[in-house]
C-alpha cells in the first residue's frame, strides 16, 4: 500500500466562539513526530484512516483493541493486516501517561500521581461506595483561574492536557482497580473535576469525554459522564451543542460579591448570566437537572441568609445541590464550617423545596479530598497574563 500523507493532529488556539473549531484534532507527542491514535475520538480516527487510504472501519478495531481488550501493541493487533501494521507503526503509537505513584486511603480512596512528559503531572482520584465507583479526572496541569479556596489553583498553570493524557487517566486507573468492561465495573462514573478547568481546554476535553461515552470506548451513560465547570458561559453553551454529559457548576455563593472573592471568574461571568446559561442547558436536548457545587466556608458563605437567597437563586431551575465541607490545605486561610452550620444550611435549602446532599469528605489522610488536588506544575506561565490571553480568546 502506498503511503499517503495522514491527518496529523495539531495544537490548535482555543476560540470558543469559532464554529470551526473541531473536536477531532490534538497535538502531535512532543517528544515523537508518530501520532499517538490515543488523541483521536472515533471520527478523528475514522477520518485519520481514510487520510492514509485505509477504510474507516479500522477505527473501530483499533478502538476495541485498546478499549475492549486493554491492548496497546499495534503489532498485536491480529485483525488488521500485516502490512497496515507495519505501516501504522511507522506513522503512529498508542502512548499513555505513566503512574508516578499511587496512594490508598483508610476509606478506600485511591489517589494516582500520573506523569506526562516535560516532568507535569496530576492526580487523578478513585472514590469507591457501595453501589458506584466514581473517577475523578484532571484536565489541565494546574488551573489558572485562582479559586481562592482550592489547592490546585495555588500551584499556577503549566498546560492544557491532550486527549490522550486525558483518557490514559481513565485507561490506567480501569487496569489498576481490575475494572471489566463486560464484567464488574469497578468504574461507574467519570467526573471531570480533578485539576484545571475542563472548558478552558475544549478541543481535548471533548473527544476524551466522547470515548468514555462512545460504545467502542469505556461505553458509559450520558448521566454517568460529568463536566465541572467554574462557570465558562461560552463553554457551557458550546458544550451544549457538541455532546451529552451531565454538567456540575462550581457555585459556591448565591450573591457576586461573595462569589467573586471565590472564584474571579464571576467578574466576567456574574451569577444572572450564569444562570441563564445553565437554563438554557436543561431546556433543551439535555432533558436533566444542573448539579451545583458549593463549599461551606466558615464565616464566608454558610450564613442562613445565603441559604435563602440560593434557595431564590435555584427553586426554579432544575438542579441538584451538593454541599461539600471546605478541605483545608497549606497556607489557606479558610476554616471549614461547623458540623451544626452545614446541617442547618442544608435543612434551609431543603425546606425551600431544593434537593440538597452533603458530600462525604473522602481521602483527606492522603489529600485527595476535593479542593486539594495539586500534583507536580513544571513550566508555569504567570496566571494573571494566561487568563487576559484566555478571555481575550474567548471574546474574540
Amino acid at each position: 500500500m502506498v503511503l499517503t500523507d495522514p491527518i496529523l493532529p495539531r495544537q490548535r488556539s482555543l476560540t470558543f466562539l469559532d464554529s470551526k473549531l473541531t473536536t477531532t484534532q490534538a497535538p502531535v507527542s512532543a517528544v515523537t513526530s508518530r501520532v499517538n491514535l490515543l488523541d483521536f475520538d472515533e471520527a478523528g480516527l475514522r477520518a485519520f484512516f481514510e487520510s492514509i487510504g485505509e477504510k474507516p472501519f479500522r477505527a473501530q478495531q483499533v478502538l476495541k483493541w485498546v478499549f475492549h481488550h486493554a491492548e496497546t501493541d499495534i503489532g498485536a493487533m491480529t485483525d488488521l493486516g500485516i502490512a497496515l501494521r507495519e505501516q501504522l507503526k511507522s506513522i503512529a503509537e498508542i502512548k499513555l501517561p505513566e503512574i508516578l505513584r499511587e496512594q490508598r486511603s483508610i476509606d478506600g480512596t485511591v489517589k494516582w500521581l500520573i506523569g506526562f512528559h516535560g516532568g507535569n503531572a496530576v492526580e487523578t482520584v478513585y472514590i469507591p461506595e457501595p453501589k458506584r465507583g466514581t473517577l475523578c479526572v484532571s484536565s489541565q496541569v494546574g488551573c489558572a483561574l485562582n479559586c481562592s479556596f482550592c489547592s490546585t489553583g495555588a500551584q499556577g498553570f503549566a498546560r492544557n492536557l491532550t486527549c490522550s493524557e486525558i483518557i490514559g487517566q481513565v485507561w490506567l486507573a480501569a487496569q489498576a482497580l481490575g475494572h471489566e468492561r463486560n464484567g464488574e465495573r469497578r468504574i461507574t462514573n467519570v467526573v471531570m473535576m480533578g485539576m484545571g478547568e475542563p472548558l478552558l481546554n475544549f478541543d481535548a476535553v471533548m473527544p476524551a469525554m466522547s470515548l468514555m461515552r462512545n460504545d467502542l470506548g469505556f461505553g458509559f451513560a450520558a448521566k454517568r459522564v460529568t463536566l465541572s465547570t467554574a462557570g465558562l458561559i461560552p463553554g457551557i453553551n458550546r458544550l451544549r451543542d457538541t455532546l451529552d454529559v451531565a454538567l456540575a457548576v462550581s457555585l459556591h455563593a448565591p450573591v457576586d460579591d461573595v462569589r467573586t472573592q471565590l472564584v474571579p471568574l464571576n467578574r466576567k461571568y456574574p451569577i444572572a448570566d450564569l444562570m441563564q446559561a445553565c437554563s438554557d442547558y436543561v431546556s433543551e436536548k439535555h432533558k436533566r437537572s444542573v448539579t451545583f457545587e458549593y463549599t461551606l466556608i466558615d464565616g464566608v458563605n454558610d450564613h442562613p441568609e445565603h441559604a435563602h437567597k440560593l434557595v431564590k437563586l435555584l427553586r426554579r431551575l432544575p438542579s441538584k445541590l451538593n454541599l461539600i465541607p471546605f478541605n483545608p490545605f497549606p497556607g489557606t486561610k479558610y476554616r471549614c464550617s461547623s458540623q451544626d452550620r452545614i446541617k442547618e444550611f442544608q435543612e434551609i435549602v431543603m425546606r425551600g423545596g431544593l434537593i440538597a446532599t452533603v458530600r462525604k469528605t473522602r481521602g483527606e489522610d492522603i489529600d485527595a479530598a476535593c479542593g486539594q488536588l495539586v500534583g507536580k506544575v513544571m513550566d508555569r506561565t504567570k496566571r494573571s497574563e494566561r487568563i487576559k490571553l484566555q478571555m481575550a480568546e474567548i471574546a474574540s
